[in-house]
């Protein structure tokens, strides 16, 4: 049953993983570091999640009886403790530049939720699978949902940061306690429902309803990102290539000198964020100035090649 259980737990997660990463059509993440996030979710924050539950089941111990606090630490503690392990990263590689709106954080914390459910499912498999009838119902609930809401729960976490980065410090400490409140409430509304027989297909329709939600946050999130890849490059590049590069459209090829168009993709979008960011900081109006100084010159050599062959 090891190797069933090695394969059931990363299989699944690395090809979610892969369909994640994929989610940023307008700057794609650095393959390198969602891995790294995906990796610590599954090793330090495991780790982590499993020490704090231990030691806040402690004082519990002496107050309730075993299947009381059994109860409670899966009810309460484990979705408290569990989710500051899994978003104690994202604190961290927030400071990024790879890291700068929703999109990278619902990619990141996801990552991280990802790898987090990854390990656990493999505990599980390897703790209450003794046979393959006993694994195959509990490796479709914890992949299709257990693990899902790992992801989705660490992804809010993730990308509210990623929308309030460019605020004031004291606004991002307010947005990130809000966003592992929220993550919190997932976990705990999943965990209550599945431990109690009476609500189980409640816990699945709410996982549902979250999937939901994730997948119109990111639709909406993209509409946004062309929104100001828009506004933010009218007066740096012609109309014509502005309103394909503002769209879906600009992933068909032909539209620009080849082989620079996806370099050309790159700079421009880079050069529409790092404006973006600039207007909205509320801590250094200089944030960036010398990169988009050098995205300019950079967009100014490809164009003369453009222009060349038309």
């Amino acid at each position: 049953m090891f190797i069933l259980a090695l394969i059931g737990a990363i299989i699944p997660m690395s090809i979610y993983l892969y369909f994640l990463w994929k989610f940023d059509k307008n700057e794609p993440e650095p393959i390198k570091f969602v891995i790294y996030h995906f990796l610590y979710g599954a090793t330090i924050a495991i780790i982590l999640g499993i020490i704090g539950s231990k030691i806040i089941s402690i004082p519990l111990n002496f107050i309730f009886t075993e299947d009381t606090n059994n109860l409670l630490t899966i009810i309460l503690v484990a979705p408290f403790v569990e989710e500051i392990a899994k978003a104690t990263l994202l604190f961290k590689t927030i400071k990024s530049k790879n890291f700068d709106n929703l999109t990278d954080g619902l990619i990141y914390g996801g990552a991280i939720g990802l790898g987090f459910g990854m390990t656990e499912n493999f505990l599980y498999f390897i703790a209450f699978s003794e046979s393959f009838g006993d694994f195959l119902p509990l490796f479709i609930l914890r992949t299709s949902f257990s693990a899902v809401m790992h992801c989705f729960s660490t992804a809010s976490v993730g990308g509210l940061m990623g929308l309030s980065k460019y605020s004031s410090n004291l606004k991002l400490i307010f947005i990130s306690v809000f966003a592992l409140i929220v993550a919190m409430l997932i976990h705990f509304t999943w965990n209550f429902s599945i431990i109690l027989e009476n609500t189980f297909f409640i816990g699945i329709i709410f996982i549902i309803i979250v999937s939901f939600l994730f997948f119109l946050t990111y639709y909406f999130s993209l509409k946004y990102e062309y929104s100001i890849i828009n506004k933010e490059l009218k007066n740096e590049i012609p109309d014509n290539l502005l309103s394909v590069i503002s769209s879906a459209n600009k992933f068909k090829k032909g539209w620009f000198t080849q082989p620079y168009q996806n370099i050309f993709i790159q700079k421009a979008t880079l050069l529409a964020f790092r404006k973006h960011q600039v207007d909205i900081s509320d801590n250094n109006n200089e944030l960036y100035n010398n990169e988009i100084l050098q995205l300019r010159i950079d967009i100014a050599e490809l164009l003369k090649s453009y222009k060349k062959l038309n």
